[in-house]
């Protein structure tokens, strides 16, 4: 009984952790026109400036201003784009890659 009752413990969580991540991707018919907006100047020396992103927020996309941050050692940044899918355009997200 006690494995039985583990095994279903065990696979509510993996369902959950499944459905969770299905949830991220939300879909648009046509890709958001990016916002023109003045970069700042950077803070400090060798600030690298991460670009706007999309973020789903209230039923739609939203885009987010860029920042600077420092740079990561040994990683570039791979900017933000849109995927077309059968469903539509979801946003996949910028990230630092080795």
């Amino acid at each position: 009984m006690k494995t039985l009752s583990k095994f279903g413990v065990i696979a509510a969580i993996a369902g959950s952790l499944f459905l969770s991540s299905c949830a991220s991707d939300y879909y648009v018919a046509d890709q958001p026109v990016e916002p023109v907006y003045v970069r700042p100047v950077a803070p400090y020396p060798r600030a690298y400036w991460v670009p706007g992103e999309w973020v789903y927020r209230g039923h739609r996309y939203v885009y987010r201003n860029g920042y600077y941050t420092r740079p990561r050692g040994n990683r570039v940044y791979v900017k933000g784009n849109w995927v077309h899918t059968p469903r539509g355009y979801a946003w996949r997200k910028g990230h630092w890659r080795r």
